[in-house]
């Protein structure tokens, strides 16, 4: 089965880590040992003086194991709290992306600028032959641009990942 399959869905979650060596490593042995993808991973030190990490995962799975990963991170020792931002309802999640084109002809360059203003992407680098542009938003909105690109010239991708936050009051 693939996401979007009926009962398959992807997950949000947001982990709070002590931010130290192996930790990381521990939170994705897990994924990988039990066979569960991630689409997505950052991680960033984050509040008082960086003794913490927040590690953002997207990942996929029936809503059964979804609930088993949860538990399994729930049981990890530097483990401080467990979000599930898609269950927790309205949330903001980002990444951002650069996006190589080499387009050496005059209309293939004017429709790749056309589609990034479109899009709000921002051209960071740009030679006689190509363009580097810089995208953040959501994950559907970035994967669209990289498909109308390909066309056009698409020469390479870097995306950081999705950054992930409750709206609102909540705080994980």
């Amino acid at each position: 089965m693939a996401a979007g399959d009926a009962g398959y869905a992807f997950a949000t979650i947001s982990v709070l880590v002590d931010n130290e060596a192996g930790v990381l490593a521990r939170v994705i042995g897990l994924f990988s040992g039990r066979g569960y993808n991630i689409e997505s991973l950052t991680v960033a030190a984050v509040g008082d003086g960086g003794k913490q990490s927040r590690i953002n995962v997207v990942t996929s799975g029936t809503p059964m194991v979804i609930e088993q990963i949860k538990a399994q991170l729930d049981r990890l020792v530097p483990v401080h709290r467990i979000s599930d931002l898609t269950q927790l309802g309205p949330h903001i999640a980002r990444e951002m992306a650069l996006v190589k084109v080499i387009a050496t002809t005059g209309e293939k360059r004017s429709e790749a600028l056309r589609l990034a203003d479109a899009f709000r992407a921002r051209v960071v680098d740009a030679t006689i032959e190509s363009f580097v542009f810089e995208m953040t938003g959501n994950t559907d909105k970035l994967d669209a641009f990289v498909e109308l690109m390909r066309p056009l010239g698409l020469a390479e991708v870097s995306r950081t990942g999705v950054a992930a936050m409750a709206r609102g009051t909540s705080v994980i």
